[in-house]
């Protein structure tokens, strides 16, 4: 089988070669040099950079129409992407979920749409240009979300105490969101209603629309206070058939029906209400989670799905002992410009029997200028276990409340020492 993959996501959050084997097929990785730089060196595959200016489908069509070849499959693993690889899929006619349904996976409007025809409780929202209408009028009265339709780790989330004092910052140009602000992107967000309560994702694997793997977790902290400074993570939860079969209406109403999922809810007044769902897994420590609770990991097998192999009959069993699994990130972003010195207070935890995983940035390194929950990038990364939800929760919970970073300015360049 002829494989092109829209290279994005670094391959060591992927691990492509357990999910295909480059000797059976003849696998290409499209990217940026950047992405490309992430290839095994010893991997068998054919490696073709692009110029990362464009679209990926733009740049992808182009280089097809000057190297002409054939495909079977078209695959992106990236959230950014899937649109372009529908899209390629569909100007060469390859097999996959096409545009229309992608779109429903990747458009929080129309995803919440879907959703809620269903008969499955939304927030209530509307397009942010009709919000801002002289004379239009909304459906609730409280805190009030914009937020991009097709944005993700909160990125340009803002949070007002009421529609109108939301729709006058919009409309006054004093959102601090460029696109808000200048008035080029206003067809690109939305306003909502917040919902109060805990946030919680689901994660899996589905094929042919069935679930075959679900993990329920809930967030210490959330993506927008993550993006405002503060550390988050999640802790695994047990779950109910009502809530298997919950999920599995949700995923339903979006088309969902091949590949893996992250799904998020808040639990409001005893009741799940749909929040945003991706076709893709999920970000920080997600993955690694997942396969430790129930020995699937998940990228592996959606390649599998992706491919055209049955996977039902095919995963592995989880561990006999069942432990609950947590994942913690804090962040750095918000310290652009300085350099990271240590944390205080985290002698305790690191060393503790609990830890899984611990990746702490070294002493000098700069600080990310963007948001990322990627360990080797972010302050500190890791994963934690413990026989029980709670106690999990509560070694997350301490940790935040015990941590602390230090930072210093960056060190000057040289370009900058030589202007000196």
């Amino acid at each position: 089988m002829k494989i092109l993959i829209l290279h994005r996501v670094p391959y060591f959050k992927i691990e492509y070669h357990r999910g295909i084997s480059h000797d059976r097929h003849e696998v290409t990785y499209l990217g940026t040099d950047q992405a490309l730089a992430t290839l095994p060196p010893g991997l068998r595959c054919e490696r073709v950079s692009r110029p990362g200016t464009r679209p990926a489908f733009e740049e992808a069509r182009d280089w097809l129409a000057q190297q002409p070849r054939d495909f079977d499959r078209v695959i992106s693993m990236s959230e950014y992407e899937l649109l372009d690889a529908a899209r390629l899929r569909e100007h060469l006619g390859v097999p996959g979920a096409p545009v229309d349904q992608v779109a429903l996976a990747r458009d929080k409007v129309l995803m919440k749409q879907a959703v809620g025809e269903a008969g499955l409780r939304v927030p209530r929202f509307v397009p942010l240009p009709r919000f801002l209408e002289p004379d239009g009028s909304v459906p609730w009265h409280g805190r009030t979300v914009i937020k991009p339709h097709r944005g993700a780790s909160s990125e340009d989330v803002l949070v007002f105490d009421t529609p109108r004092q939301a729709a006058a910052a919009v409309t006054e140009g004093r959102t601090g969101v460029a696109l808000l602000d200048d008035g080029s992107g206003l067809e690109d967000f939305e306003a909502e209603e917040f919902v109060a309560g805990p946030i919680r994702h689901y994660d899996g694997l589905v094929q042919g629309g069935e679930v075959l793997v679900l993990s329920a977790s809930e967030y210490v902290g959330t993506c927008l206070q993550y993006a405002q400074g503060l550390p988050m993570g999640s802790f695994q939860i047990p779950f109910s058939a009502e809530t298997r079969t919950w999920v599995s209406r949700a995923l339903a109403a979006v088309r969902i029906e091949d590949g893996s999922f992250h799904l998020e809810a808040i639990v409001h007044e005893g009741r799940l209400v749909f929040l945003e769902v991706g076709n893709r897994v999920g970000g920080a420590d997600v993955v690694a989670t997942v396969e430790l609770a129930t020995g699937v990991h998940l990228p592996s097998y959606e390649l599998r799905v992706l491919l055209g192999e049955p996977v039902a009959g095919m995963l592995p069993e989880p561990p006999a002992h069942q432990r609950r699994y947590g994942w913690f990130v804090h962040p750095g972003h918000h310290l652009a410009g300085q350099e990271f010195r240590g944390l205080d207070g985290a002698l305790a935890f690191r060393a503790g029997p609990r830890v899984v995983a611990w990746n702490e940035l070294p002493s000098g390194a700069p600080l990310p200028d963007h948001i990322t929950y990627q360990a080797g990038e972010t302050v500190l990364a890791g994963i934690v276990t413990s026989d029980t939800s709670e106690e999990t929760r509560d070694w997350i919970v301490d940790l935040f409340g015990s941590v602390s970073v230090r930072t210093r300015p960056a060190a000057l360049t040289t370009a900058k020492q030589v202007l000196a």
